[in-house]
């Protein structure tokens, strides 16, 4: 019951990817929107920049977890498939 709980919060597909990396920054650019008016000038901008560039670095993160998590998945299938194949040869 506690796997099925934990998968909720398991980032599987690039769909779910993105509409992640859209609220972040949905939630960035209303941050970066308060920093503007709290910080008027160059200061505000730069925060609001902050905001927005950690969005950027964010999903740039979660999309490259994903590949990597793909791939390792795919690799564990291979070395399973060879392993079964030497069981069958050497038996």
């Amino acid at each position: 019951m506690l796997r099925k709980i934990g998968r909720l919060f398991t980032i599987k597909t690039h769909w779910e990817a993105y509409m992640i990396i859209y609220a972040l920054a949905l939630g960035a650019i209303e941050r970066g929107s308060v920093y503007l008016t709290q910080f008027p000038g160059w200061g505000g901008r730069l925060l609001f920049l902050a905001c927005t560039g950690a969005v950027f670095m964010a999903g740039a993160k979660i999309l490259d977890c994903i590949k990597y998590e793909k791939a390792a998945k795919q690799q564990a299938l291979a070395v399973e498939a060879a392993d079964e194949t030497e069981r069958r040869e050497a038996a």
